[in-house]
C-alpha cells in the first residue's frame, strides 16, 4: 500500500497539489517541506503526543503540517476558520497544542488566547512567527524515528463544547489506514495518475480524510478555496478531474445551473463524485447520476469512523441504501433497551472496527454513553435489510445539518441563555430547500420582555459575539412557553411540528 512519502521518493517530478491560486507543487518538493517542518517541530521540543493546531484557509499549507505531523507521532487538529476567538481558545487548551498555525486575519484576532502556543501565521501579524520561514533552516532530509501521527477533530460534547476525537498512536511508521483504502476501492478510486478536486473546506473531517488518503495513491490535488458551481466544472474539465468530494447543498446549486452552462464543460473524465456528511435527497441524486451517469458514489460515516460506502450501480438498484459495511466494521441495530433488533425494524445504529477505538478527549461520560461492548454510536436511527445494508431513517435527534456542517443546538441554547431576557429555549433545524435545514431558537422571554424584531436583532448580536456566524439562528419563534417534560427535556419533536 502506497503512500505520499514512497510517491515522493519514486516520482519526485509528479505534481502532488494545485493550490488555489494556480501553483503546482511536486511531490518532492512538498516531502522537503514536509520534512523541514517535521525537523522544526521536533527543534521546538514537540515529541509523540504533543499536539499542532491549524485555522487555515484551503490551501497547500493544510498538507504541509498535516503530513509533517503524520511522520512525526504528534496530533494534528485543524479547525474552522470561521470560529470565534473562544472557541479557538477553548479547542487549543483542551487539545493542549503547543503550535498553532493561523492564516493572518485569523492570528490577527486571537493573538491573546493563544498567547501560551508558538505561534506562526501565514502573512505578517505582530505577536506571531512567518509560517513561510518557518523550517527554512532546517534539512530537508527524511527524519529520523518516523512514527505515525494522527488527526485529532473535534465533535460536540454533552453541554455542547465540542469535543475531540482521540485515537492511540501506532508507534508504527506513517501509512494509509486500511478502511480508507478500502472504501477509496469501492468508489473506484484507484492508485495512479487521477486528479481529486478539493471544493470542501479541509477542516471538516470528510474533505480532510479523502483527499490525504488519494494524495497517498499518487493523484495530484487540485484546491478551491471556496465552492462555486460553475468553477466546479471548469476545473473539472481543465485538469481532467476523475474524483471530487461533494455535499448535497453543492449537487443542488449545481443542478441550478443553466441546462447550457452545464452542458457546456467536458465531465467525461470523473469516475467518482463521492458524497456524505449529510443524507441526499433521492430525486436531487437521481437527477446528479441522470447527468454524469452512475459515477455519484456514497459513504456514511462520522469522525468517529467509517462505516458504509455504496458504489452508484448498487443504489440504482437499491435507492435510499447507504451501503454495506466497510471491509472490518460491524453493525447492529437496536432497540431502547440495548436488544438487537432483526432486518426492517429501525433502532439505534451502533458499529465496530479497529478505527473505533478512540475516547472522546477529557470526556469519559460521553465516551461511555456512546459505548456498548466494541460497539459505538453516534445516535443515528437505521434499519438493516436482509442482505445487510444500511438505511438511515435520521439523523441524530438533536443534530442540524446545514450545507454540510454539524451545528451542535446545545452550544447555541447555552449562549442565549446568558442573555438576560431569555427565560428558555430550544435551537432546531428547519427545512431549507438549499442547506437542507437552517438554524431556528425557539425562544420563552422572560417575563415583561416582548418577543417582537427588536429582541431578535438583541439576542442575533449576542450570539455573533461569542459563535461563529453559521451557528447564529437565522430566525427567532417567540413562545409563551416552551414544551418540556416533568423531568426537564424539551420536547423537540413537539416543536418541530408546530
Amino acid at each position: 500500500m502506497s503512500t505520499f512519502y514512497e510517491v515522493a521518493a519514486l516520482d519526485p517530478g509528479r505534481v502532488a497539489v494545485i493550490d488555489v491560486d494556480g501553483r503546482e507543487t511536486t511531490f518532492g518538493e512538498l516531502s522537503a517541506r514536509v520534512n523541514q517542518l517535521t525537523h522544526a517541530l521536533r527543534a521546538l521540543g514537540l515529541g509523540e503526543g504533543d499536539g499542532v493546531l491549524a485555522i487555515i484557509h484551503n490551501g497547500l499549507a493544510y498538507y504541509e503540517l498535516l503530513l509533517a505531523t503524520l511522520q512525526a507521532g504528534i496530533y494534528f487538529t485543524p479547525v474552522n476558520y470561521r470560529s470565534s476567538p473562544s472557541e479557538i481558545a477553548y479547542i487549543a487548551v483542551n487539545s493542549g497544542a503547543k503550535v498553532a498555525i493561523a492564516d493572518a486575519d485569523i492570528a490577527a484576532t486571537c493573538t491573546t488566547e493563544l498567547k501560551g502556543l508558538h505561534r506562526f501565521s501565514r502573512g505578517e501579524t505582530p505577536g506571531w512567527a512567518d509560517y513561510a520561514t518557518w523550517g527554512a533552516d532546517q534539512p530537508a532530509i527524511t527524519p529520523e524515528h518516523r512514527t505515525a501521527g494522527q488527526t485529532m477533530l473535534y465533535t460536540s460534547g454533552t453541554t455542547g463544547r465540542p469535543k475531540g476525537v482521540r485515537r492511540a498512536l501506532s508507534g508504527r511508521p506513517p501509512a494509509l489506514h486500511p478502511i480508507h483504502a478500502n472504501v477509496l476501492e469501492r468508489l473506484d478510486v484507484l492508485p495512479g495518475h487521477g486528479v481529486h478536486l478539493v471544493a470542501c473546506p479541509l477542516y471538516h473531517a470528510a474533505p480532510g480524510t479523502f483527499s490525504t488518503a488519494i494524495l497517498h495513491l499518487g493523484h495530484t490535488l487540485v484546491l478551491m478555496d471556496r465552492f462555486d458551481a460553475e468553477e466546479t466544472l471548469r476545473l473539472t474539465e481543465k485538469h481532467r478531474v476523475t474524483s471530487t468530494h461533494l455535499v448535497p447543498t453543492m449537487f443542488h446549486r449545481m443542478l441550478r445551473l443553466p441546462e447550457d452552462v452545464r452542458s457546456r464543460y467536458n465531465l467525461s473524465s470523473l469516475v467518482s463524485v463521492i458524497h456524505g456528511a449529510a443524507p441526499c435527497p433521492r430525486e436531487v441524486k437521481e437527477r446528479m447520476l441522470a447527468w454524469l451517469g452512475p459515477v455519484v458514489h456514497e459513504y456514511y460515516g462520522a469522525s468517529e469512523g467509517l462505516i458504509t460506502a455504496v458504489h452508484a450501480r448498487e443504489w440504482l438498484a437499491e435507492p435510499g441504501t447507504v451501503g454495506e459495511p466497510l471491509d472490518g466494521v460491524r453493525v447492529k441495530v437496536v432497540d431502547d433497551d440495548g436488544r438487537e433488533l432483526p432486518a426492517g425494524e429501525p433502532g439505534t445504529l451502533y458499529f465496530s472496527s479497529a478505527h473505533t477505538k478512540f475516547d472522546y478527549h477529557d470526556d469519559p461520560d460521553k465516551t461511555a454513553a456512546a459505548r456498548s461492548g466494541e460497539f459505538v454510536t453516534v445516535g443515528d436511527v437505521a434499519y438493516l435489510d436482509a442482505e445487510g445494508r444500511v438505511f438511515l431513517c435520521d439523523r441524530r435527534t438533536d443534530l442540524i445539518l446545514s450545507g454540510g456542517v454539524n451545528i451542535y443546538p446545545a452550544e447555541i441554547e447555552a449562549r442565549l441563555l446568558s442573555h438576560p431576557d431569555v427565560a428558555d429555549v430550544a435551537v432546531i433545524g428547519e427545512p431549507d430547500p438549499e442547506w437542507g435545514q437552517r438554524v431556528v431558537a425557539v425562544v420563552q422571554p422572560v417575563e415583561d420582555v416582548l418577543g417582537d424584531s427588536a429582541l431578535a436583532k438583541r439576542l442575533e448580536e449576542h450570539c455573533r459575539a461569542e459563535l461563529a456566524g453559521f451557528k447564529t439562528p437565522r430566525r427567532f419563534d417567540f413562545r409563551e412557553r416552551l414544551p418540556r417534560t416533568e423531568s426537564g427535556k424539551m420536547l423537540r419533536r413537539t416543536l418541530r411540528a408546530t
